[in-house]
């Protein structure tokens, strides 16, 4: 934090994620309520997720072509707007279930286009040796966003709607709150005064088909970073359901309200924060795949264990074990990446990662039909499961898994 320009990126980093966290409980809540389909929900999650797919490899190759600081800040303000014109159709109630479909493959295009730059764009602030840190701090202020944030939402929004929690009134205005979150987070990254120029001779570029094909091809041959996506990959497809069903599985199976969603998702924020402040506190820890391995399966049992469970405290307590694996997990992962690939092309590597994580929808759909066919608590014991088999069915049959294990083991 002693790096300024660092600092400024930082608190655009944790003004975003307040803003996306807040807006995951509004959402999700004001849909579930609305509609009781768990399918729904995952609808609108397959909606911010599938540009990722499509978007996210354009977005890493615009990324390493231009200036980072340019593509964030335009990248909030659009969001800014967006999400003010939602704003405006929830409090006028006109809003639609196709609108959140609208907002969320609009969201989800912007994100696709910003988050490469933002990652990439670390190193540009803070010298070679703290990139690790500085990728698990980074990972700290989203963790610090998804213990207060989503409090704030649900409080707010019962507060506001004076008890009638499923007011649109109560929703639009969080989406306020939203809409002056994303202004902030671009003026922060204004202030930043490197502007992350492409360190990419113009000379060497090729049409957009080329530039891909090269990032594709670095990722191939590098054992190490194609065994860090792949295995990022699993979390998403297994894991994350879990914060998507959330808002079903504290009305249906914990009988909880908008309160009681913002203190479960906050509790998966506090364990978020504990695990990522350990491993930025950690330095240049060794054994780097062996954790991240085997917190990878036991990330998989907890959330196995959770769809057992009645009691609103344990649920607490047993979501923030799972906050505290998936921000350990996630950011190793990602400081790894990072360390093991040429600046020119880290852009096109991030967007390779993120597009990995736009197959998410491959796993909430199919779960989210269990949900509705069988109940959610049971869809969450299903989703760990496969969690736990694909983890390991992933070290048997994959060389770049095992290569990785034996790189940093």
């Amino acid at each position: 934090m002693r790096h300024r320009n660092y600092g400024a990126l930082w608190v655009g980093s944790l003004s975003a994620s307040f803003a996306m966290n807040m807006q995951q409980v509004a959402r999700g809540w004001f849909v579930y309520d609305w509609t009781s389909s768990a399918v729904d929900l995952a609808l609108v999650t397959l909606s911010f997720m599938l540009p990722q797919v499509f978007i996210a490899l354009p977005g890493g190759v615009f990324a390493d072509r231009h200036q980072k600081r340019k593509i964030i800040v335009g990248s909030q303000l659009l969001n800014c707007i967006a999400t003010l014109v939602m704003a405006i159709v929830i409090l006028t109630e006109q809003v639609e279930f196709y609108h959140f479909i609208v907002f969320g493959l609009l969201n989800g295009s912007i994100l696709a286009l910003s988050f490469p730059a933002r990652h990439a764009m670390i190193p540009d602030v803070v010298p070679d040796s703290l990139v690790f840190s500085a990728m698990a701090l980074s990972s700290t202020s989203m963790n610090v966003a998804r213990v207060l944030a989503p409090a704030f939402a649900g409080f707010l929004i019962a507060w506001i709607s004076a008890g009638d929690t499923n007011s649109s009134y109560g929703v639009g205005i969080v989406y306020v709150v939203i809409t002056s979150l994303y202004f902030v987070a671009a003026a922060s990254t204004q202030i930043v005064s490197v502007r992350g120029k492409s360190r990419r001779d113009r000379s060497a570029r090729g049409d957009l088909m080329q530039e891909i094909n090269e990032g594709l091809r670095f990722v191939w041959r590098q054992p190490s970073v194609f065994g860090l996506i792949v295995i990022s990959i699993i979390p998403f497809l297994f894991a994350f359901p879990l914060n998507t069903f959330l808002p079903a599985f504290n009305e249906d199976v914990l009988g909880g309200g908008p309160e009681d969603l913002g203190l479960l998702l906050s509790a998966l924020g506090i364990g978020s924060i504990v695990g990522s402040l350990m491993l930025a506190t950690s330095g240049d820890m060794e054994r780097k795949g062996f954790w991240l391995f085997w917190i990878c399966i036991g990330w998989g049992v907890i959330v196995l264990i959770f769809g057992f469970v009645t009691n609103f405290f344990i649920a607490m307590i047993i979501i923030c074990l799972v906050g505290w694996c998936s921000a350990w997990n996630m950011a190793m992962n990602r400081a790894l990446i990072q360390q093991k690939t040429r600046q020119d092309i880290l852009s096109r590597v991030m967007s390779i990662d993120m597009m990995s994580h736009g197959l998410m929808p491959l796993g909430v759909l199919p779960i989210g039909l269990v949900a509705d066919y069988f109940g959610v608590a049971v869809a969450i014991n299903v989703s760990g499961c496969l969690f736990i088999l694909s983890v390991a069915l992933l070290y048997a049959t994959t060389p770049q898994i095992r290569h990785l294990l034996k790189r940093y083991g």
